[in-house]
């Protein structure tokens, strides 16, 4: 594990050091803060320096489907959040379709996966809501009175991925996108609305949309309440 107080995006530099070979699998980089980190979509992710947990992990071997990674540290961040609280919170904290925690239905982190072009490494970068959240977001000291540190935090996460078996399953027991109305912002810009049903072996989701099923690689989920 790697600390540092500050840069602009752990993700990137996970990325470079792969492809300059002075980084091995699994390597950790967290920082206190990123001045240029990105979530989906381009999104910026900022938080105030040493609140919130910044880190990315990465992989040199990650197999054909990173999004198993991305799965994965979902799960191992949801069970660490468990495990730090001391009690299930099944009924709280979950995961929303593809790559976003949740915790009493605000944002509590996002999962962000990119590949080298060049090694084909992966890196799978967390922001998590630690101490200090966005308007409108989630946060493990405002939601849950939670008393922890993003070290800690990332400590138990490292612990429950490696212990983690079948992501698959564990993944479907903790979205909270199942059963769901949703409206689905396509890349192309347009939208779909209907309600998600199942996600398939490849880890998409499947929206039943009036008499039609469409299986989804990519989207922006949105959680409609009715």
């Amino acid at each position: 594990m790697r600390v540092v107080d500050e840069t602009g995006s752990t993700n990137v530099d996970l990325l470079a050091a792969a492809e300059r070979g002075d980084a091995v699998d699994r390597t950790v980089l967290r920082t206190d803060h990123q001045t240029a980190g990105r979530g989906r979509l381009d999104r910026r992710w900022d938080a105030p320096p040493g609140t919130n947990l910044l880190a990315s992990i990465l992989f040199t071997e990650p197999g054909a489907d990173p999004m198993t990674l991305v799965q994965r540290i979902g799960v191992a961040a949801v069970e660490a959040i468990e495990a730090a609280a001391g009690s299930p919170l099944d009924d709280r904290l979950g995961l929303k379709w593809p790559n976003d925690l949740l915790l009493d239905g605000a944002k509590l982190a996002g999962v962000l996966a990119q590949r080298s072009t060049t090694t084909g490494a992966v890196v799978v970068g967390l922001g998590l809501n630690v101490g200090w959240a966005p308007t409108g977001a989630a946060s493990l000291a405002s939601n849950l009175h939670l008393d922890t540190t993003p070290h800690r935090l990332l400590e138990l996460l490292l612990d429950c991925f490696d212990r983690s078996v079948d992501v698959s399953e564990a993944y479907r027991r903790r979205l909270l996108t199942l059963g769901e109305v949703v409206r689905v912002e396509l890349p192309a810009g347009n939208e779909l609305v209907g309600k998600a049903i199942d996600i398939d072996h490849r880890g998409r989701l499947v929206v039943q949309s009036g008499d039609m099923r469409h299986v989804l690689d990519v989207g922006d989920v949105i959680h409609l309440r009715t």
